[in-house]
């Protein structure tokens, strides 16, 4: 690319090069990528071809197009996720949200009977803060605690927070899963690592290079994350509360064994859009909370 360059011809450059790297929507990577090195609305590269970009910009979507190309993420590019409609801050110290947790939300939202009510939530892995934040979006009297083992990660959720107005609602430490947590919730929620260790090299390479390896492994068979969950929760879930994860294809039937042996009643399980089952929600067994609170 030259200074000459206009926003047409480095639009069709960039559609090219990713085309080349066999990027699965080249089209739409290119116009994220122009806009953002541009500044620009993302309109302005079809209404306005024939603009001119500065040595500078040009210069850097040299450096950005050579990065996507190497299969970098491109929200770890731009720095930034939509989730729920919000905008939230991502690096490589967190896992970059989905669509699909978008279920999770849903599925959350849609047990409640009363969004005015003043719920507690615990968002277990909090990485980047958006299951937390996105609910508490939705619930103007809600609070949440968020904990990430990654201290980088409960870094990244509070300016997450204060960028959304949310900041004197949610609170984020650095801890293992319930390890410390001495208070009980109305809502428990977690997206826990659950790919099987030997199956993450058969991942996507944007995902199995980039993203954290913390954030993506679930131990040998992809289930260690919930079997600390379904222990721990026993004593920090409300009498009334709520437990909602996020799990892969093909797990829930070994999910709900797990938390049934420790006392869990499953309430539904929800399949996403692709008809995969994606999320279960389950209560504490009543007599489990009387023994583990006698304890």
């Amino acid at each position: 690319m030259t200074r000459k360059d206009t926003v047409g011809s480095i639009y069709r450059y960039l559609i090219h090069q990713l085309s080349l790297a066999e990027i699965e929507n080249p089209q739409l990577e290119a116009r994220i990528l122009l806009a953002h090195a541009a500044e620009i609305d993302q309109t302005r590269i079809i209404g306005y071809p024939e603009d001119k970009l500065d040595k500078y910009t040009i210069k850097y979507l040299n450096k950005i197009i050579t990065r996507r190309k190497n299969y970098e993420p491109i929200a770890y590019i731009t720095g930034t996720k939509e989730f729920w409609s919000l905008d939230f801050e991502v690096t490589h110290k967190t896992l970059i949200p989905r669509p699909d947790s978008e279920i999770l939300i849903e599925f959350i939202l849609g047990s409640i009977t009363n969004y005015n009510e003043d719920l507690s939530i615990l968002d277990l892995g909090t990485g980047s803060g958006c299951l937390l934040l996105a609910l508490l979006s939705e619930l103007p009297n809600a609070n949440g605690t968020g904990i990430d083992i990654s201290p980088s990660a409960c870094g990244i959720a509070r300016r997450n927070a204060r960028k959304l107005g949310l900041d004197n609602r949610a609170k984020f430490y650095q801890g293992n899963w319930m390890e410390n947590v001495q208070h009980q919730f109305d809502i428990i929620v977690s997206n826990p690592p659950y790919i099987a260790e030997p199956d993450i090299k058969f991942l996507d390479k944007d995902v199995m290079l980039f993203e954290p390896h913390l954030a993506l492994s679930g131990g040998p068979d992809g289930l260690s994350a919930y079997r600390v969950i379904a222990k721990e929760c026993i004593t920090c879930l409300k009498q009334s509360g709520i437990l909602a994860v996020e799990i892969g294809i093909s797990q829930a039937q070994n999910i709900c064994n797990i938390f049934a042996r420790n006392g869990l009643i499953i309430t539904k399980i929800q399949r996403d859009l692709s008809n995969i089952e994606r999320c279960i929600l389950a209560t504490v067994e009543q007599s489990k909370k009387i023994s583990a609170i006698k304890v």
